[in-house]
């Protein structure tokens, strides 16, 4: 079997094996504890290492596809949908984010303030993933992951402070103080985007130099490919079996958290969605948009909801779910908006 049709063939049963991922996952985690407590012991501070290494090597192919020059003057040739990019990850996504949380979790202030530490963390990983599996535009989302990660360097510790302590408080509910260094959110957009960015960029430039465009284009691309799919499907099973035992010891705060989760990513999606159909925005960079939107920087948020408080604490429960729900739910979003691609403007 040709690496292009292994590629169509994952392609083709992406869910079920995501289901199946999850699924191995969880009975490692359960039934071989020993397996569960050597990937626990894999760590450096927050930073799983196998989680780390599976997502750098999932996006490295998509990253190696961005053409970086066109990805530069993304934003330039197009105001009108960097606009739409700030606007729905720095204003609307935490705003709908904290509402969601308060409906659904005001009675227990650690989860509460754990889900909207999602909801600030904006996405700079694996939404490049769910972009090149949709077909979206692969330097519209390098463009919009690079806004993302400097202004998460920036904003990040003030955003943390104003929506877990200051507006709950305002609003008569109990806010919790919260601690966050720009060095740690600098160090997360390091690790999680910069090593497969670079990685990315360097085979691109060392390929085409020495093999040729046609070469890179028809050779190696095609050869890479499935790495991203491979790596997807290895980080789940790591991800299910590192922390899928929480959930079934206690499945009902897992639920609680779960709802407003699966309500955000679903609102955020189709908004997004909906606002770039009237602006008249084309499908590629609509679905970019939309991703990009409704996605969160899931190691960030865990990384400080451990760090600030504590491993056992309501709000690193909260942060551990996150990409449990957010990763089916990304599939299931990349199946059915390709369905909708008619509607948008060519």
């Amino acid at each position: 079997m040709s690496e292009t049709k292994q590629l169509s063939f994952l392609d083709r049963y992406l869910t079920v094996w995501i289901f199946a991922a999850m699924g191995l996952g969880l009975w490692l985690g359960h039934a071989l504890p020993q397996f569960g407590r050597a990937l626990t012991s894999m760590s450096v501070g927050t930073t799983s290492i196998p989680i780390a290494i599976g997502l750098i090597v999932m996006m490295f192919p998509p990253l190696t596809k961005v053409r970086y020059g066109k990805a530069a003057r993304a934003f330039h040739d197009d105001k009108k949908v960097a606009v739409h990019s700030f606007i729905e990850n720095w204003i609307v996504g935490p705003v709908v984010m904290m509402v969601l949380a308060i409906l659904f979790l005001r009675d227990t202030p650690g989860l509460m303030s754990g889900v909207i530490l999602i909801g600030l963390a904006r996405c700079i990983a694996m939404v490049i993933v769910w972009n090149d599996l949709a077909d979206g535009d692969r330097e519209c989302c390098a463009a919009m992951v690079g806004m993302n990660s400097l202004l998460q360097i920036f904003l990040y510790a003030g955003y943390a402070w104003l929506f877990v302590l200051v507006l709950p408080k305002a609003l008569g509910l109990p806010g919790v103080a919260v601690d966050v260094s720009t060095k740690d959110v600098a160090v997360s957009v390091g690790i999680y985007l910069g090593i497969p960015c670079a990685l990315g960029y360097l085979t691109q430039k060392i390929a085409v130099a020495t093999k040729g465009e046609d070469w890179f284009t028809k050779v190696l691309v095609p050869a890479i490919s499935p790495l991203t799919l491979i790596a997807l499907l290895a980080t789940i099973v790591v991800m299910f079996a590192l922390k899928g035992g929480e959930i079934m010891a206690q499945p009902s705060m897992a639920l609680r958290v779960a709802v407003p989760l699966l309500i955000y990513f679903v609102l955020m999606f189709a908004g997004s969605l909906f606002a770039s159909r009237v602006a008249g925005i084309a499908y590629e960079k609509a679905v970019t948009l939309a991703f990009t939107a409704a996605s969160n920087n899931f190691e960030l948020a865990i990384a400080v909801a451990v760090g600030v408080f504590g491993i056992a604490s309501d709000q690193a429960f909260a942060a551990v779910i996150g990409p449990l729900v957010e990763v089916p739910v990304m599939i299931a979003l990349v199946t059915l908006v390709k369905k909708v691609r008619p509607l948008f403007v060519r």
